[in-house]
């Protein structure tokens, strides 16, 4: 099956017909097209399919929306790419930048085709800003690499020290002076999927406790929590883990 566009500048026909030909017909000419009635007789049976686009609607609706949709692609990759950098995930972010630029590029030769369409510019803008903000959500959800949890409190710090102990994450306890007094502080590596759980913990047991999350870009040894090898999960952040720094 292949396609073929008459274009509209047969006279009186202001639409693009795309037919469908049965790949077995040879001949170029087994039917007549009636510009009057827009309907196409055939000779050999229901063998011919079309549907029609208007160029209007063409140009200010799927075009734009094309537009609108590369752009978040292209954005919402870029935003990836950034953080993947800022975190020393050297490895991916040169695969999203190839598809990111090639993404862009269809985009703006298209805008540029068409300076006088309007709609064109507003949906290069509105993906843009959408893109960033997809972006983010995906990092978010993906929860990529490890942060450094800090715990400061002043009251018993026992329930919280057992619970990560059995969590089996590492953790490394401080008595130290605070403006208040004396507290006790908690520190440990983690992975940021596991943040969500351990602070719901943390605010269950001890509302008043002070904890801080810092990104971390290297870690060199250490006691992690084991992560599930047999799912895509576990395999895509046991890849993208902060490499030991040499």
């Amino acid at each position: 099956m292949f396609i073929r566009a008459i274009p509209d500048s047969i006279p009186n026909l202001s639409y693009f017909w795309i037919f469908l030909e049965n790949p077995d017909i040879e001949t170029d000419h087994h039917f007549d097209l009636s510009v009057k009635t827009r309907s196409i007789p055939w000779a050999w049976g229901n063998n011919l399919s079309f549907f029609v686009i208007s160029p209007e609607i063409y140009a200010w609706v799927i075009l734009p929306l094309m537009i609108f949709f590369a752009r978040i692609c292209d954005v919402s990759m870029e935003t990836i790419r950034v953080i993947y950098i800022s975190k020393g995930i050297k490895y991916l972010a040169p695969i999203i930048a190839f598809f990111e630029i090639v993404i862009w590029l269809l985009a703006m030769e298209v805008v540029m085709k068409d300076l006088s369409n309007i709609a064109n510019f507003f949906a290069f803008a509105f993906g843009f800003a959408m893109g960033t903000y997809i972006g983010l959500v995906i990092e978010e959800k993906l929860s990529i690499g490890m942060v450094i949890l800090r715990i400061i409190t002043t009251e018993s710090n026992e329930e919280i020290i057992s619970y990560m102990q059995s969590e089996n994450y590492g953790i490394t306890t401080l008595d130290a002076s605070g403006s208040r007094g004396n507290v006790k502080m908690i520190i440990s590596l983690v992975n940021r999927v596991d943040i969500s759980r351990i602070t719901e913990h943390i605010r269950a047991t001890n509302p008043h406790a002070f904890f801080s999350i810092e990104d971390v870009r290297y870690v060199n040894e250490g006691v992690f929590r084991p992560k599930k090898p047999n799912t895509i999960t576990g395999l895509f952040h046991s890849f993208i883990r902060p490499r030991k720094k040499k």
